[in-house]
Formats: structure tokens, C-alpha cells, sequence
């Protein structure tokens, strides 16, 4: 690859990086190939991208950045996970395939300007996720009303059970 290719290829690696909200760095040395294209569906599947780079690429992508920190951890081969909609989405796969692949091991991430070790990255996948906690939002917001409308069901409810049981009383004595 010449001069001008490169120059490309970090320009595209900046753009895209720029616009990610969290970032996972991982190991893949020894994974299959089958194995590496069931992964590479996994991270589609959530909306995030998946790619390997050569950390001299990386490391030139990110100088001048808020990702700078990412270089301590820029050994041995590298291949990084973000999504631009969930933060949460990259961590929680790669955690998910770190369990089940021993050759699959997270290096570190990125989020808010904060370097994350393994540990943190592990800490993020246990977050909820953006459709999880709209949905949570959502059910909050409609407890009030649901129990309110409950309330107001109740009375006039009792008084019809009430009735009820009075037709069947009188009904039982005729």
C-alpha cells in the first residue's frame, strides 16, 4: 500500500471513529475463519462495525484525538468494535464471544473520553442498551396513568361484583 492509499485509509478510519459513541479493542489471534464470520454477523446484527486494522493505522487515526489513550494498547493484532447508535452494543457482544471463544480476547475499550480495561468493558456490556432503557423509560412513564385508570375502574367494578353477588343470593333463597 503506498503513501497516498494510507493517508486514504486513516482518513476513512478518523471519520468513522469520530462519529462512534464506544469503541472495543480485541485480540482475535486463532480464531477460524468460521468463526470470525459469525462474529463479524453478530456485531452487524446490532448495528455496530467490526473491523481488523494494523495498529500503525489505528495509532495515526486516533493521534490528536480523545481516543489518543487507545495506543497504550495497541499490541499484537487488533481488531476494534464500535457503534455510532448504542454504547453499549460493541462491549455486550464482545463479551458474549469472549465467554464462548478462548481465542477471542478483549484488549481494552473507549467511552466518553475514558480508556477502559477488561474489566470495564465487561462492566459497560452489563449497561442497558438504548431499546432497553427507552422501554424502561416508557413503563415509568405509563405506571401513573395505568394505576390512576385502575383506581378509577374499581369503585364502579365492586359495585357490579357486589350487585352480582346479591342477584345470586337472591336467586339461591327463591
Amino acid at each position: 500500500m503506498n503513501a497516498p492509499e494510507k493517508n486514504a485509509n486513516i482518513d476513512v478510519l478518523k471519520a468513522r471513529l469520530a462519529s462512534a459513541q464506544s469503541l472495543v479493542l480485541a485480540d482475535f489471534r486463532g480464531l477460524t475463519v468460521e468463526s470470525d464470520n459469525k462474529l463479524r454477523r453478530e456485531f452487524r446484527a446490532v448495528g455496530c462495525e467490526y473491523q481488523v486494522v494494523k495498529n500503525t493505522l489505528l495509532g495515526k487515526a486516533v493521534k490528536g484525538t480523545p481516543m489518543e489513550v487507545l495506543e497504550s494498547l495497541l499490541a499484537g493484532p487488533t481488531a476494534i468494535a464500535f457503534s455510532t447508535e448504542d454504547p453499549s452494543a460493541p462491549a455486550k457482544v464482545a463479551t458474549k464471544v469472549a465467554r464462548a471463544e478462548s481465542k477471542f480476547v478483549i484488549k481494552g475499550g473507549f467511552i466518553d473520553g475514558k480508556l477502559l480495561d477488561q474489566k470495564g468493558v465487561m462492566a459497560l456490556s452489563a449497561l442497558p442498551g438504548k431499546a432497553e432503557a427507552r422501554a424502561a423509560f416508557l413503563a415509568t412513564l405509563l405506571a401513573v396513568p395505568q394505576n390512576f385508570l385502575r383506581l378509577l375502574n374499581a369503585a364502579p367494578q365492586n359495585l357490579v361484583y357486589l350487585l352480582a353477588a346479591r342477584e345470586d343470593a337472591l336467586k339461591g333463597g327463591e
